[in-house]
């Protein structure tokens, strides 16, 4: 099941279309080679955004995120995380199948929480 997963995840690389007219979502996936940071050896980014171009989600780990720090607190690296709004979360990467699903999951709330 998992390589039916990941093989579905990664075909979802490059594809971005609307939802709704005022919404839309965009993928970028690829293999990489593991690391302590990215064990399952995944580069990926799964967001939705509002026509304005705001990012109202996203699931990644395409780049170290911007937490705030102490003068001198050491820099974070790549991890898995979530973007909800302007909050961003740590996120277990379990399996391409469960992103999958937690993604499309937390669009709808979304789509929910701006009426649609």
């Amino acid at each position: 099941m998992e390589d039916q997963s990941l093989d579905a995840l990664l075909q979802l690389n490059g594809v971005q279309y609307g939802i709704q007219g005022d919404f839309w979502v965009k993928f970028e996936v690829r293999r990489v080679n593991a690391t302590p940071n990215i064990p399952h050896g995944i580069k990926y980014s799964l967001t939705l955004h509002h026509k304005s171009g705001t990012r109202l989600l996203g699931f990644d780990n395409a780049h170290a995120p911007k937490i705030k720090r102490r003068k001198f607190a050491g820099r974070r690296d790549e991890w898995d995380h979530r973007h909800y709004r302007s909050v961003v979360s740590d996120y277990f990467f379990d399996s391409a199948a469960q992103l999958i699903e937690d993604f499309w999951k937390q669009v709808d709330d979304i789509l929910r929480e701006e009426g649609i």
